[in-house]
């Protein structure tokens, strides 16, 4: 009976990560270049078995990994906004280090740096910042991501990829951090950079919205079972208290 607890407990705790990343997602439905974050739950058996000599099966807290669907891309028309074609990342460069984003909102500041919506710089493919011409004009750019002004090439923008399944984490304008170095994109065979369109977020609103209740509800259903099946063990435990005394 303390194993039926035990499992329950351990579906409450997969369920609560699982409510906070819809939470997460539903909150960044609207968010540029946001990537929803899935969670994949794995079956445990314990090392011991219980009294009808089998082994108990728990649920694992979960392991959180990004959807790969792309977004709706809409066109802007603005020549410094941007959208990744393909599974890969723009990698732009913050005080915490360098972070990956498919949130393309560009912009040329004063000195003539591209620079995220945040105002850090937009990195090449060699990791180092990118330098416009301020009095160049509207820049070109291809969809290999080099910039041209005035007729010359005056730089080009990253676009990197990562293994994100070993690991990473969220930080802001739709940034990501892996935990595998990001490797700057070579063949450009899928991938590719999209001058003025930006891509919007890749969360299902109405799947995400079911989901809730759904997870809501079996949650409600679980702690309900949980209370019955303690209340069990407390009168069983009443009974046989009163039977040996």
């Amino acid at each position: 009976m303390q194993s039926g607890l035990y499992v329950g407990l351990s579906s409450q705790i997969a369920l609560e990560h699982r409510l906070t990343t819809i939470s997460d997602n539903i909150a960044n439905m609207n968010t540029t270049g946001f990537r929803a974050t899935e969670v994949k739950f794995d079956q445990v058996l314990s090392q011991t078995k219980n009294q009808n000599n089998t082994k108990v099966a728990f649920v694992t807290q979960g392991n959180d990994y990004l959807s790969t669907k792309t977004g709706d891309v809409e066109q802007t028309g603005n020549s410094l906004d941007f959208a990744v074609k393909g599974d890969a990342w723009f990698q732009v460069q913050t005080p915490q280090g360098p972070v990956l984003t498919r949130d393309g909102r560009f912009s040329m500041s004063l000195d003539g740096s591209l620079v995220s919506v945040l105002g850090y710089p937009v990195l090449d493919s060699g990791g180092g910042p990118i330098q416009l011409d301020p009095t160049g004009g509207s820049p070109k750019v291809g969809t290999d991501g080099r910039i041209n002004q005035n007729g010359r090439t005056v730089g080009q923008i990253g676009v990197f990829t990562a293994d994100l399944s070993k690991g990473f984490y969220r930080t802001d304008n739709s940034g990501v951090v892996s935990t595998e170095t990001p490797q700057p994109v070579v063949d450009t065979m899928g991938v590719g950079v999209m001058q003025g369109f930006l891509e919007q977020s890749n969360v299902n609103a109405i799947g995400e919205m079911t989901q809730l209740i759904q997870v809501n509800r079996a949650f409600e259903s679980i702690s309900s079972l949980m209370s019955t099946s303690e209340d069990t063990f407390s009168e069983a435990m009443k009974t046989l208290g009163g039977v040996t005394s």
